[in-house]
């Protein structure tokens, strides 16, 4: 059950889980505000804490609507496409055969039948999306399985509307978002490695950034690159801000690295 906090004209959705530490996150389109706070937490107290937080709400909503966007893609002639990070123009071609995608060192060819609506156009570009990341994901998964020590029993693609990924702690699977095969291939190994941190801590722990600095050194950048991609266009898929109670500092969640491991 859920209960909301106003502070003037922010409205805060207020949750209580089996959680060690308040997650007060912003979430995009709109900057709407919820905040998630260990079992048996009053309400009182989640609301002074939330109003000691009030600016740093109103300064990410403020990024968030200044954000850049994406147009809605039509799926038409020399209409502008990211792959890996790089813009490709996209080249439709209509014929009798079955539908494919094919890539060249310009441009992405969507070969579909005559007629084809928009929604056909992008589910066969999709697919095509998730054959490449099913192509890159296994490699990274077994390279850094020996760096960290861990096994991953399996993983999932999915186009997810609040993370970059997850992580089942106890069932040793990662999801990972499927707008990734957007980003540059750096950036997917990036939340390949958060998400198996994971599985040797399953929360956002000093301990877990310290995994990172040590296996991932590079991972601040990572996450500042994240961060400035625009927004995808259809769900703008979420990058939620966290501030974790304690210490004032800004959480790792899907905006700054990827996504909280749920276990």
């Amino acid at each position: 059950m859920s209960e909301t906090i106003q502070l003037g004209d922010v409205v805060i959705v207020v949750t209580r889980k089996a959680v060690k530490h308040v997650y007060l996150s912003v979430h995009p389109p709109a900057g709407h505000v919820t905040l998630v706070a260990p079992t048996g937490t009053r309400l009182e107290v989640a609301r002074a804490y939330a109003v000691t937080r009030l600016g740093w709400i109103r300064s990410q909503q403020a990024k968030l609507q200044a954000q850049e966007r994406e147009s809605p893609r039509q799926y038409i002639e020399r209409e502008s496409h990211y792959l890996w990070g790089r813009r490709y123009l996209l080249s439709v071609v209509e014929k009798d055969a079955k539908p494919a995608v094919k890539l060249d060192h310009r441009r992405i060819t969507l070969s579909v039948r005559p007629g084809s609506s928009l929604v056909k156009r992008e589910e066969v570009l999709s697919e095509w999306h998730r054959a490449l990341l099913h192509e890159a994901v296994p490699a990274l998964i077994r390279r850094w399985e020996g760096k960290l020590g861990v096994q991953v029993a399996g993983y999932f693609l999915q186009r997810m509307k609040t993370k970059w990924g997850g992580c089942s702690h106890r069932t040793g699977n990662i999801r990972l978002n499927t707008e990734l095969v957007r980003k540059p291939r750096d950036l997917l190994e990036y939340v390949v490695v958060h998400e198996m941190l994971h599985l040797l801590e399953p929360t956002h722990s000093e301990r877990f950034v310290r995994l990172l600095e040590l296996h991932y050194p590079s991972w601040r950048e990572a996450r500042a690159e994240l961060n400035e991609l625009p927004l995808a266009a259809e769900s703008w898929h979420e990058r939620s801000l966290e501030a974790a109670l304690g210490g004032g500092k800004v959480g790792l969640s899907s905006r700054s690295l990827a996504g909280r491991c749920r276990p």
